[in-house]
């Protein structure tokens, strides 16, 4: 099977963004394109948790609710909450009502203000499992370092946060170059990774 599809304007895409028509969009101007911004890395790995066992198009759909529920993802904000705002969304019918995945977010935006209290930022901590060596574009949905960044996350209470998620994570944040071999925009994600000062 091919690994590209012929995008909108007829030049070729990875073969996933035929799964639905918002995911040309996503991928062109998004995914595997390298990232610095906390809040970004913070509601990707929340996202990407809410995701486990479902689709990306269901959380794509849903993902400015998400935005509005959760304070844009801004970790600090979010660590204040409580139960009273558990059950708030719990009933809100716009994002997931996981009891478990909610809670997780909640309790990962301590965590974050833990790992940047002692890390300096989310992104120099994770940029620093970004791969030497990666997989063969999309051949692989967890890696050594996507392994290792799991099992630290956990070791520091993170939840939902196994190795195919953060794998999940590291390919839409540009932290390994995913985009399928004769994918139109595998040279911008690379000219953009080669143009990246990785975060201290």
């Amino acid at each position: 099977m091919s690994q590209t599809v012929p995008g909108p304007d007829g030049q070729p895409r990875c073969a996933w963004c035929q799964s639905a028509p918002e995911f040309f969009e996503y991928h062109d101007h998004e995914w595997g394109y390298p990232v610095a911004d906390d809040q970004r890395l913070f509601e990707k790995l929340c996202l990407e948790s809410f995701q486990s066992g479902l689709s990306w198009r269901t959380i794509l759909a849903k993902r400015e609710n998400f935005r509005k529920a959760f304070k844009q993802f801004d970790f600090n904000a979010v660590a204040s909450f409580g139960e009273a705002d558990v059950e708030r969304l719990l009933q809100d019918a716009g994002i997931i009502r996981h009891r478990g995945k909610i809670e997780a977010v909640i309790n990962n935006a301590r965590r974050a203000q833990e790992l940047v209290a002692a890390e300096g930022s989310l992104a120099a901590y994770v940029w620093r499992y970004e791969a030497d060596n990666p997989p063969e574009p999309q051949t692989a949905s967890t890696s050594a370092e996507s392994i290792a960044m799991s099992k630290d996350l956990k070791k520091r209470g993170w939840k939902f946060v196994g190795p195919t998620t953060v794998f999940a994570f590291m390919q839409a944040m540009g932290l390994v170059n995913d985009h399928a071999i004769g994918c139109s925009k595998r040279e911008k994600a690379a000219q953009l990774r080669r143009d990246f000062i990785k975060p201290a």
